[in-house]
């Protein structure tokens, strides 16, 4: 399972690489905070949207901590996705090292 920390996730961005940025929290922590460009599926309902997604993009899953993506990256490659990432510490540690003006929760 791969790991991405914030700054580099940062640095791809910065790099004008488009990773899909798939955030499984719920519409209300979405609402709150996120970043730029994510595409909110809540984890309740990844395997309903799943066709929406491409197996063959890079995807860097999103929660508030990193526990629930992790959950959620472990899946999508059990399922055939080819390059997944997890991002460490979630959205709290993007607030903390990457943008802190977000709001956090």
């Amino acid at each position: 399972m791969q790991q991405m920390t914030p700054e580099q996730l940062k640095e791809h961005l910065d790099q004008g690489l488009a990773p899909v940025l798939l955030d499984v929290r719920e519409p209300w922590e979405y609402a709150i905070c996120h970043i730029d460009g994510s595409v909110n599926i809540q984890m309740s309902e990844l395997v309903s949207a799943m066709s929406e997604l491409d197996r063959e993009s890079m995807t860097i899953v999103i929660c508030h901590h990193g526990h629930r993506s992790l959950q959620v990256a472990q899946y999508l490659e059990a399922e055939g996705f080819r390059n997944v990432s997890n991002l460490e510490g979630g959205m709290d540690a993007w607030a903390d090292s990457i943008d802190q003006t977000m709001a956090k929760y």
